[in-house]
């Protein structure tokens, strides 16, 4: 398990070609982007990226706008750079060796983040969001993931990690939540929330 959190070395390689081919994996990366209506100019950022199947879904989506992604695993940031070459070249996917402790300064504000399956590893998850709530624009929404691997899991392990998320959320100041299940096993839940508008004064 610890090679999927931080992925390197020769059994790093076999991690990513799996996170990459896994249909579950494709399938709830892609389901999650589709959940965070990219529009063709946002500026979008990706929070522990593994081998890059999301960040290709957002590039898709963004043409005209800007992806980043950060990673704490040196070997997925090759891997994705490698499977989002083309975007690379054009300057629209811009791919970090970085963990979310150390966020790099991403220039005008974001309009979407995602995280999949990688939140409840971050230390101070809390202070971690409020860092990533203000990347946001006003309005500017996040998604989390989570799709639990513990042994057994099932709908209700899926409905508690989702309310965590939501708590953890609430805390760092976010907003408007919305909760969807993507109905794998065990089910996959995002819980969609957005930075909240600065009230007129």
């Amino acid at each position: 398990m610890g090679q999927f959190h931080h992925p390197r070395g020769v059994t790093g390689r076999v991690v990513g070609w799996i996170m990459a081919h896994r249909r579950s994996n494709r399938q709830r990366n892609v389901w999650a982007v589709s959940l965070l209506d990219v529009q063709p100019t946002d500026r979008v950022l990706e929070v522990g990226f593994g081998p890059g199947i999301a960040i290709a879904a957002l590039a898709a989506k963004a043409t005209r706008g800007h992806v980043y992604g950060i990673d704490h695993s040196e070997l997925m940031v090759r891997q994705a750079r490698r499977r989002n070459a083309a975007a690379v070249r054009a300057g629209r996917v811009h791919l970090i060796h970085t963990s979310v402790e150390r966020l790099p300064d991403f220039g005008d504000p974001l309009d979407a983040i995602l995280a999949v399956n990688n939140a409840g590893m971050w230390p101070d998850r809390v202070e971690r969001l409020r860092d990533l709530r203000r990347l946001l624009r006003p309005a500017g929404r996040i998604a989390l993931v989570s799709q639990p691997r513990c042994p057994g899991a099932t709908r209700d392990t899926t409905d508690r990690a989702a309310e965590e998320l939501k708590d953890l959320l609430t805390q760092a100041g976010f907003a408007h939540f919305r909760v969807e299940i993507l109905d794998l096993d065990p089910p996959v839940a995002c819980v969609l929330a957005e930075n909240p508008k600065e009230e007129s004064s």
